[in-house]
């Protein structure tokens, strides 16, 4: 009978011992923290305008830009007004093709080494008006 009990607590002991370890691994494990943010191409009253125009996300995080108002639109990044100071950087992050139709998306996704600070963006066919906006990335 002592045998049957010892072995009980051996066994509880080991399987509390075991649930510490792991839980503790998911208490401490950094997250999946990498989001994405949705940019409307065009505002919801028709104006010529990101909404929102400015952002601030992390490397790593993904842009949703979803065409609104008043197409067409596009997104391109400003190859002299980049964080990364390479315009190979802002074309890889640009979206050239027009989105047409209403509801069109596309993504951007910052890596996760992009450099720290802010990156200007605008609508090729709409600059002029004024269509231009910011994400910063935090460092």
């Amino acid at each position: 009978m002592k045998s049957i009990a010892a072995i009980l607590r051996r066994f509880s002991l080991v399987a509390v011992t075991l649930f510490l370890v792991v839980s503790s691994f998911v208490v401490f494990a950094p997250g999946a923290s990498a989001e994405t943010v949705t940019i409307k191409l065009g505002s919801d009253k028709g104006m010529l305008a990101f909404e929102p125009a400015k952002v601030t996300i992390k490397p790593g995080d993904t842009i949703k830009w979803v065409n609104n108002k008043v197409p067409p639109h596009n997104v391109v990044f400003d190859a002299s007004k980049n964080a990364a100071k390479s315009a190979d950087f802002a074309k890889a992050l640009s979206h050239k093709q027009l989105m047409m139709n209403p509801g069109q998306s596309t993504e951007t996704t910052f890596p996760a080494d992009a450099p720290a600070g802010d990156y200007t963006f605008y609508c090729e066919p709409h600059r002029g008006a004024g269509m231009v906006g910011k994400i910063t990335v935090e460092g």
